[in-house]
């Protein structure tokens, strides 16, 4: 039986982030399926659970996942990355140039935010974090699972 896209998606992640764990310690590539389980459709959960992997490994390329999932996952991977040199803000409004980045940052800050996770977060952090969420938040909302 052929995995889907998205299982493909979560092997590359768990690949991606082996080994590695977040301020609290905990298996970082929990935060990524954390983040996927908050989108709705596929095209953003795959990009969900890849929106660290450029950033954070350098085992995969933006030209793997392309090849993988297709343009429209790729584009929203890079968008997801911030690039060397790029202030926050300004990677902050490149996303919101791409609806599914823009979705799932929003999930992505939502989950750094999160009690089990802010409790590390530094102070400055946290308000990047809310200043993101109000740009972010002109071009896509939240939406919230039940």
């Amino acid at each position: 039986m052929a995995l889907s896209r998205l299982d493909n998606a979560i092997r590359m992640a768990v690949v991606a982030h082996a080994g590695q764990t977040d301020l609290a310690d905990q298996p970082y590539i929990l935060h990524p399926l954390r983040v996927m389980l908050a989108m709705e459709a596929e095209d953003e959960r795959v990009v969900a659970v890849l929106h660290d992997v450029l950033e954070d490994c350098s085992c995969y390329t933006e030209g793997d996942i392309r090849f993988l999932f297709g343009d429209t996952v790729a584009d929203a991977v890079s968008a997801l990355t911030r690039q060397e040199g790029e202030t926050y803000s300004d990677f902050i409004i490149r996303c919101r140039e791409n609806p599914i980045a823009a979705r799932v940052k929003l999930g992505d800050i939502k989950d750094n935010m999160s009690p089990s996770r802010s409790s590390s977060l530094k102070l400055s952090h946290k308000m990047r974090y809310e200043a993101a969420i109000k740009v972010l938040s002109g071009r896509a909302a939240l939406r919230e699972r039940e």
